[in-house]
This record gives C-alpha cells, structure tokens and sequence, in this order.
C-alpha cells in the first residue's frame, strides 16, 4: 500500500490582529477506507504554445466515478497577469483561475472532465493526479 502525505502550512504576521498560523496534514486514503491511494498519473507539465479555451487536462473517462481522486495542478508561469482557469467539463461549472505561481490541491469525483482554459500563448501547467481504480 502506498503512502501520501499531503500538507499545507499557511502564515502571515500582517492579514489579522494576531499572527496566522496554520498547519495541517492528511493522508490520501481510498474511498471510505483507511487504505492509501496507490496510482498516480505522475507529475506531468503541459506546454500550451499557443492560449487554449476549455481543452480537456484530465478526461473523466480514464476514471472511475465518485472515488477518491485529488488533483494537484500549479501555474508556472512567471507573469503576474497570465492565469489558467479551471472548469469542469458538461456542466461548464468554473472553479476558478490559478494565477502565475499559484496551485491548488483538490478532490475530483472522476465524472466531468477537468478542462483547462490558459490566458496566454506559450504557457506551461504541472499537475498531478493520485487516485483510485
């Protein structure tokens, strides 16, 4: 059984009257188990030479419905005006944009295609998908 460890740690001295300081941890388990997510699609980049509008980064066919998928995706570009913008696909239901440097750790339920919109020509995404057969 694989391992996955996710984690996240947010801090800022200045956004509340008091420091912030959060932490926290979680391991990538199966569908109302507790045993570990054990296939990925490996950490990819995607380069889009030129801008794309709704094109398809994670087809919901290769999954298998309402499992435990998460999705970790990250903006590498380093222009603080070029954003991808992530939508499901059917319901065209938004989920909203990752700015240059930006990322995001989600769940996906493997029903809708996961598409991808990008603001610029030559841009690049880093994504991986952990999940369950």
């Amino acid at each position: 059984m694989a391992t996955i460890t996710a984690a996240i740690t947010l801090t800022s001295t200045d956004l509340l009257t008091d420091s912030l300081s959060l932490s926290t941890t979680a391991t990538l388990t199966k569908a109302g188990t507790a045993t570990g997510l054990d296939q990925t699609t490996g950490l990819a980049r995607k380069y889009y030479a030129t801008a794309v509008t709704n094109e398809t980064l994670i087809a919901a066919g290769s999954y298998t419905d309402n499992k435990s998928h998460k999705l970790y995706i990250k903006n590498l570009a380093t222009d603080d005006t070029q954003y991808i913008q992530l939508t499901l696909a059917g319901s065209n239901e938004t989920l909203g944009r990752l700015y240059a440097g930006d990322w995001a750790f989600i769940p996906y339920m493997g029903t809708n295609d996961l598409d991808i919109t990008t603001s610029d020509n030559a841009m690049t995404v880093e994504y991986a998908l952990f999940y369950e057969a």
